[in-house]
């Protein structure tokens, strides 16, 4: 009984040392790793306990992959501004196996793993205003949180991958010129500010038919570049593309129309796109589109944690 008693006591300290662990990574050598690969690498398989990764400010350029097996794992920079994570592959460069970049290997940061958690860092791309597509972050695990992060690039920044995947970025900054925010996840953002840098579309979202929600801009602002006034606010990638924007800011950069369609396809047919007492410039719902809709007191109620993401509650998370 008492080897039981001494067992269990051991195991119970060494579950609290381990959620407790924080792994340092520092340019300068003065944390665990120089490099963030080498911490995500150092992540054990199939982890299911908390492991939190601290990032003192520098530029990273790394092509960084979390595994699906590395779990429950969280990042935290030490400034938003100053602590960078970047790379630049986009299409007309090759890899290490020879094989041309396209949209799905351009990724600065591969994120596979589930409960994964970033605060206070920014997501880059640098390939260039002309480069094509070049994503900063593609998200294909579930239950992923974003605080305070910064997103920046240009065509196709960040992409929600993944039908099974639920996202939400809080209080976060996204950047780019065309389709920038893409993809076939779950996503809420709340707060966040959407900034375009080209007359094109912010979101180009293929959410799947059987899928109620795709994408929930809550309290959002969208500004864009001085010079623009043709902006979307989005077009279907799929046929059943799902865009809400609530009670967000709407600059002068978007159209009246709001939103486009998938150059000549008939996606437009079929498309979820909606809009609930919006405000700014743009705000002005008269000249939308006729296949969107502007939700109803009673629909807007729909619109809920419990409704979009089921048992799984981000909110508790940030507490």
């Amino acid at each position: 009984m008492k080897k039981t008693g001494f067992l269990f006591f051991s195991l119970l300290i060494e579950l609290l040392v381990y959620s407790q662990h924080k792994i340092i990574i520092a340019k300068d050598g003065s944390g665990n790793y120089k490099t963030v690969q080498e911490a995500l690498d150092a992540v054990p398989a199939n982890n299911r306990r908390p492991v939190t990764i601290f990032i003192k400010n520098g530029i990273y350029k790394e092509k960084l992959h979390l595994d699906s097996s590395k779990n429950f794992v969280t990042i935290i920079g030490e400034d938003k501004f100053k602590t960078i994570l970047t790379y630049d592959d986009h299409p007309g460069k090759v890899d290490a196996q020879g094989d041309s970049i396209n949209t799905r290997s351009s990724y600065s940061f591969l994120i596979k793993g589930n409960n994964f958690i970033a605060r206070d860092i920014s997501f880059q791309n640098d390939a260039g205003f002309t480069a094509g597509q070049a994503v900063a972050a593609e998200i294909d695990g579930d239950k992923a949180c974003f605080y305070n992060c910064r997103f920046v690039g240009n065509q196709d920044v960040l992409f929600t991958n993944s039908e099974t995947s639920r996202q939400y970025y809080k209080n976060c900054y996204i950047e780019g010129t065309t389709d920038f925010i893409f993809g076939s996840a779950t996503v809420w953002f709340e707060q966040c500010h959407i900034h375009s840098k080209k007359n094109s579309h912010v979101t180009a979202a293929s959410t799947p038919k059987e899928h109620r929600y795709g994408y929930i801009f809550n309290d959002c602002v969208l500004t864009g570049d001085t010079s623009l006034h043709n902006v979307s606010l989005g077009r279907p990638w799929g046929p059943f593309a799902s865009v809400t924007y609530i009670h967000c800011f709407t600059g002068k950069h978007i159209k009246p129309e709001g939103w486009s369609n998938w150059n000549s396809t008939d996606n437009y047919k079929t498309t979820r796109y909606a809009e609930y007492e919006n405000y700014g410039p743009s705000a002005d719902v008269s000249k939308r589109v006729p296949w969107s809709r502007q939700l109803s007191d009673t629909e807007i109620r729909n619109y809920s944690f419990k409704s979009i993401f089921g048992n799984w509650n981000p909110e508790k998370i940030n507490k």
